[in-house]
């Protein structure tokens, strides 16, 4: 077995890219701009919606083809991010992950891949961006720093 770490995907783990789009925001940055929108009907959705479902809503803030839009529902479920069946003969589609643990996982796979470039200028970095744009949060890292390193002392 080679040394390198195996990664399983447990059946709710999304394939998430191996780049991301530093110009984008949000799920953006992860997704491309048709993605994260069919992510955003299917987690505000209640329930499983149809492809046609999908498509009316989706129309009204961004027109594309039915074709189209049922096409990239279904490269999403084949990433693993919706699932996909049939009710009464349609195809219906759901998250398979919610937008807060769909996040979580996005953040950390950019956290590490940033690391690569140097976890000291990194961290001066993040540091410094919170600095600026949200202070608050920046007292949030620090009690979290304060937090796992008492967990680490044990």
């Amino acid at each position: 077995m080679s040394p390198r770490k195996r990664r399983i995907l447990s059946p709710k783990s999304p394939r998430l890219p191996e780049t991301m789009n530093l110009s984008g925001s949000g799920v953006g940055t992860v997704l491309g701009e048709l993605e994260s929108r069919l992510m955003r009907l299917c987690w505000d959705a209640a329930r499983p919606l149809s492809a046609r479902e999908i498509h009316d809503r989706l129309r009204a803030e961004h027109p594309v083809s039915p074709l189209t839009s049922t096409t990239v529902l279904n490269r999403l479920v084949r990433k693993g991010f919706l699932s996909r069946g049939r009710v009464d003969g349609l195809l219906h589609f759901t998250a398979r992950v919610d937008e807060p643990e769909f996040v979580s996982q996005a953040s950390r796979r950019a956290v590490e891949g940033i690391l690569s470039l140097g976890a000291e200028a990194v961290t001066a970095s993040i540091v410094d961006v919170l600095a600026e744009r949200d202070p608050e949060q920046l007292a949030e890292l620090a009690r979290l720093i304060r937090r796992k390193l008492r967990e680490q002392d044990g």
